[in-house]
């Protein structure tokens, strides 16, 4: 005897012929999803660039960024800066109006000047090393400026680092020398200068954690509050001209000379 199955009329199949409705949750993984291919595919910044410049500026590249406060050290004695909130008020006013920002413009003016003649990458490079306001300051910056051009020389070598080194047989400031190797290597101008400022507000925090002393939490809460002063910072020397140039935070320029007579000092500025 045989069994034959036999469906009723109208009855609708086993398989699924119509897609599950998708709710709120649904729709929003497919916007994630969307968002992440979206990420996958941004070639703004080529993975060799993005590289590179975490390299040049991670604390352990060879330039001793971490042995200098830019006169946090004095401001902390002095009781300037005396918890996170203080630091991070004195950090948004150096960035924004002091030597944050005016080395913000000597690199834009630098990796600029690289397309330029040799006239104009040797005019940023002496007014660069000429225009710290401070013996200590101008250590800081020159000091950090040589010891980058040697590794990235001798690791990343490059013309653009060659013709700095002929057209100028000064001491190299430290915005200069990260900005000419960078557009030595075809790195555009915006993500790099965004780096370098980023970096340089990362290392003062980092003097600020250990002087102060704070945890490293709140070390990392200034360095998120200081996030739109870095961008707007940026975007200011981006649009500036290199007469622009010019510092209205004069208590962290006199830090940075009253460190020099400090009594107990850590830090070389």
């Amino acid at each position: 005897m045989s069994i034959r199955m036999v469906r009723k009329k109208g009855t609708a199949p086993l398989h699924r012929s119509s897609p599950r409705k998708r709710g709120p949750r649904a729709n929003g993984k497919k916007e994630l999803d969307s968002r992440l291919r979206g990420n996958e595919r941004d070639t703004a910044l080529p993975s060799p660039a993005l590289y590179r410049l975490m390299a040049w500026l991670s604390p352990a590249y060879p330039v001793g960024a971490f042995s200098y406060s830019s006169g946090i050290e004095w401001a902390v004695e002095a009781g300037d800066i005396k918890d996170a909130e203080t630091l991070k008020r004195w950090l948004a006013v150096t960035l924004a109006e002091g030597s944050g920002y005016c080395d913000a413009v000597l690199f834009t003016q630098a990796h600029r000047a690289v397309a330029a003649d040799d006239a104009a990458l040797r005019a940023v490079a002496e007014l660069a090393a000429a225009f710290a306001p401070s013996k200590e300051r101008h250590l800081e910056t020159t000091a950090q400026g040589n010891a980058f051009v040697e590794a990235t020389r001798a690791a990343w070598p490059c013309v653009a680092l060659d013709r700095l080194k002929a057209v100028w047989d000064g001491p190299v400031a430290y915005p200069v020398a990260v900005a000419v190797a960078a557009a030595g290597h075809g790195i555009a101008l915006a993500p790099s200068l965004a780096a370098y400022v980023q970096a340089i507000a990362a290392n003062w925090v980092s003097a600020g954690v250990r002087l102060v002393p704070l945890g490293q939490t709140d070390g990392q809460h200034v360095l998120a509050a200081l996030e739109p002063i870095v961008a707007a910072t940026v975007q200011r020397a981006l649009a500036a001209k290199l007469d622009h140039i010019g510092s209205a935070a004069f208590r962290a320029d006199l830090a940075g000379s009253r460190h020099e007579t400090q009594y107990t000092r850590l830090f070389r500025s």
